[in-house]
């Protein structure tokens, strides 16, 4: 059976519920959806969804520098929007995030996002 490593920084906040902010296996990186708190204080960040996504996005980056890897190792997201009218404006922060990266990408339409942010991102990176 492969080993799990469970992924926790104080860089990014902590889960909502029971389950890891990213799990390591065999040199893959399974970070959990993040939503746009700030790790600082808790709260969610002021604005719409190009604020959040920004927060979102450095939440994840976090994560995945405590689990060996980063936004340019990023093989596939998912990206989760509570309207496809903020694709748009979520995609060109997404885009300043990653630069000439492309990983492999879903974006969904999803009501009821958690604390009723308009966007959520999860993701597969590679470590090292």
């Amino acid at each position: 059976m492969p080993q799990l490593t469970a992924i926790h920084t104080d860089d990014a906040p902590g889960a909502l519920g029971p389950y890891s902010q990213a799990i390591v296996t065999d040199g893959w990186i399974f970070a959990s959806g993040q939503i746009a708190i700030d790790p600082a204080t808790g709260d969610l960040v002021d604005g719409g969804v190009a604020e959040q996504a920004d927060q979102v996005l450095k939440n994840l980056a976090a994560v995945l520098a405590a689990a060996g890897g980063s936004l340019q190792t990023v093989v596939k997201t998912t990206v989760f929007l509570s309207d496809m009218a903020l694709f748009a404006e979520m995609n060109d922060v997404y885009a300043r995030h990653f630069g000439d990266h492309r990983p492999a990408r879903a974006t969904v339409a999803a009501g009821g996002l958690p604390k009723g942010v308009d966007v959520e991102i999860e993701l597969v990176a590679r470590a090292g």
